[in-house]
Formats: C-alpha cells, sequence, structure tokens
C-alpha cells in the first residue's frame, strides 16, 4: 500500500510491506509516529545518534534526522520495508545503520524513540537492554495507541528506566517520557529466556522474548505435532515460519536422516530455534539452517521435498491472509516435483480453497473443531 504521510511538514510516500493487494486501506503510519516524529522536532538540542526501537515500516527513520541513526527491529520485514521506504524517498544517502533485537546498543546513542511493541515481555527485554549499555540520564521517548497504554504499561517502562510521564492523548496515541538509569541495573537478553519441557519428550525448549506462545506450546503446534511425517528418509524439510523451531525440531527427531531449514521473519525467533537445536540434539546442528527471511525469499526453485507451515493471519494489529497466501506461492516455488506442503490453519480461514486453486489438489490429514491440517503436492509441468 502506498501513502502519503505528511511527517513533521514533509510529505513522504511509504509503502506497507510486503503489499496487500486485497486490503489497500492499510496504512504504512499512524498517528503515533506523528507525534513521535513532532516531538523530536521539538527538542532544543537535536540528537546526534538516535536509536530507533520497533520502526513498523520505516515512517521515522524517513521523517527524524540525526547525524547517525541506529534502526533496530526483530523484524526483518519491517527492515525491509525502511530500506524500500528511504528509496523510494530518495533518502539513500541518509546514515541508517540496521541492527537485530539481539546486537548490543552503541553507547553514543545521545536519544531513543520506541513504538511500543504489543509484547511486554519484548518490551521489558529491550528496556534492559537500553539500561544495560547506554549511559545514564539517555532520553527515552515511547509511543503507542492510548487504549493500549495501562498503569501496568508504566510499572514495567519504570522497571528500567526512570519514572515515566505521559502526553495528553492525541488523535488516540500518547507518548511515554523516561530515560536511563544505572548500568548495572539491566539484564542481558539471554536472562530474558523463557523455559519449558516438551511434553511427551526429553527436549527443553527456549523461547526469546518476542516468540509467539512463548511461555507455553500453543495449541496449533500441539495438534500439528500429530501430523509430522517420520522415517529415514534424507529429505529437504523447510520448518516455514518456524517461531522457536518445536515443529523442525520435533520432525529432526523423528527423522534423524532430514536436512531441516529453519526459516521466521523474527530474529528472535530464529535464534530460538538454533538454541533449541543445540541443546537438545547437538549431534544433528551439522543438518540444519536458520535463516532469517521474509516467507521463502532467497531459496533456491525446486530445492525442498517438504515444506511445514503454520501460516499467521495478522501483521502488527491487522487481521489479514496475505502472508499465508504468499507463504503457499512460495511454497511452491521451492517444492521440487512430487513434493510437498504441509499446514495447519484455523478452521475457518479456508486455506482448503487457495491450496486447491494452486496446486489443484488438497487433501484433509487431520482436524479437530477448531484447526485442519491439509496437505498439498506439487504436480509436474503440463
Amino acid at each position: 500500500m502506498l501513502t502519503d504521510a505528511l511527517l513533521g511538514g514533509v510529505t513522504y510516500t511509504l509503502h506497507r510491506f510486503p503489499l496487500d493487494q486485497k486490503n489497500r486501506s492499510l496504512q504504512a503510519w499512524d498517528s503515533a509516529d506523528e507525534l513521535l516524529v513532532e516531538h523530536v522536532e521539538t527538542l532544543a538540542d537535536a540528537p546526534k545518534h538516535l536509536l530507533i526501537i520497533n520502526d513498523g515500516f520505516g515512517a521515522l527513520a524517513c521523517a527524524l534526522n540525526a547525524p547517525k541513526i541506529t534502526s533496530l527491529s526483530d523484524s526483518f520485514v519491517s527492515q525491509e520495508a525502511t530500506k524500500y521506504n528511504l528509496a523510494a524517498n530518495n533518502l539513500v544517502d541518509k546514515t541508517v545503520e540496521f541492527v537485530d533485537s539481539l546486537a548490543h546498543f552503541a553507547d553514543t546513542i545521545d536519544l531513543v524513540v520506541i513504538k511500543l511493541p504489543k509484547n511486554n515481555g519484548f518490551l521489558a527485554a529491550l528496556l534492559s537492554q537500553l539500561s544495560t549499555h547506554l549511559k545514564p540520564g539517555v532520553p527515552v521517548v515511547l509511543a503507542g495507541k492510548a487504549k493500549d497504554i495501562h498503569t501496568s504499561t508504566l510499572k514495567l517502562i519504570g522497571k528500567s528506566l526512570s519514572e515515566p510521564t505521559t502526553s495528553l492523548a492525541c488523535k488516540k496515541s500518547r507518548l511515554i517520557f523516561a530515560a536511563t538509569k544505572t548500568l548495572s541495573e539491566g539484564k542481558a537478553i539471554r536472562e530474558h529466556l523463557v523455559s519449558w519441557s516438551l511434553e511427551n519428550t526429553e527436549f527443553t525448549v527456549f523461547n526469546h522474548a518476542n516468540v509467539f506462545s512463548r511461555d507455553s506450546l500453543d495449541i496449533g503446534a500441539r495438534f500439528f505435532m500429530n501430523y509430522l511425517p517420520q522415517g529415514k528418509k534424507s529429505l529437504r524439510i523447510v520448518d516455514l515460519g518456524c517461531g522457536n523451531g518445536v515443529i523442525g525440531l520435533t520432525v529432526l527427531s523423528k527423522m534423524p536422516n532430514a536436512q531441516v531449514s529453519f526459516v521466521d521473519e523474527s530474529a528472535m525467533a530464529v535464534a530460538s530455534a538454533k538454541l533449541n537445536v543445540q541443546e537438545n540434539l547437538p549431534e544433528q546442528m551439522a543438518q540444519c539452517e536458520f535463516i532469517q527471511t521474509d516467507c521463502l525469499s532467497g531459496f533456491l526453485p525446486a530445492t525442498a521435498d517438504l515444506i511445514l507451515c503454520n501460516p499467521p493471519f495478522h501483521q502488527a494489529q491487522a487481521i489479514t491472509d496475505h502472508i499465508a497466501w504468499q507463504m503457499f506461492l512460495e511454497a511452491k516455488r521451492t517444492l521440487r516435483v512430487g513434493g510437498e506442503l504441509r499446514i495447519i490453519g484455523n478452521r475457518h480461514l479456508g486455506y482448503e480453497e487457495k491450496l486447491n486453486r494452486l496446486f489443484d489438489n488438497c487433501k484433509l490429514l487431520g482436524s479437530n473443531k477448531k484447526f485442519v491440517v491439509l496437505s498439498a503436492q506439487k504436480r509436474g509441468q503440463s
């Protein structure tokens, strides 16, 4: 979606990436972005090194100025969108360094702006890192929807930063103001790991702060695990949208000769999947690769035998099926002839129709009141 955003008195063309062709009303910016830009422009001392955290599609990187900008995101898609939008607005000469959510911060940063993430565990980990690596007194400005900012949000911020204050709500968004405290009060990223025993196995699953279903096995994965392959075939398998890698890990234990690619757009998800193989099946690490990318971008055509997937049906706050459709399209391209896409999805999402349209075949492997497990095979070209 291309939209014109007026930020700081300048009009920017911003692209929500990847493009959702069905829902072209989705914006690549919101009123919280506007408030952040307006606030930074009123500061008496302009920042020399600005840290932008969780910039959804690059609106902040485009509109905010500093001699040096570091843009930190857990999302590969968000970073690609930011790069795209910088180029689309002729800002390729802007000095922007891109880092992921597991990176350390440079101690030269003198202002931090954050778009509030939905995940409080992720927010806590980020704020803790600020206190660990930045000198005391660095201003931190957070922005989000007013309805998402609660007393508990402010208490969480106050655990790592100075006592926060808030702005008045404007256009249903609000700013939060705080500053970094002493260096000794933060925790390392690894200290925010959550771990639990994977039921019916001897595995312990580790999860970084921004991983889906961080605190327990999600019910979709639990049902999907009943329909995973096993045997001694040397297949090349892709765990697409791997999250913490529990599906790929389970397959690896059932198929000891398989090569498994763990793929997700989240840096913390990929890091969690890698840690889980290291901790539970270290002797099979050489059979695995761990890739942060958008769907199957970068994979060569006709190189996979089996792709396993639990497609997401939302992007940020928006409910959408375009990510699932992109996954299915790229899965067909990546599969060898005779290869299989095996997915789990909520019954109401209608994935059977999509797979039949794309593969001309779809088989129901199992179902319950909430989920269906479906299989589609890539056939030879006529």
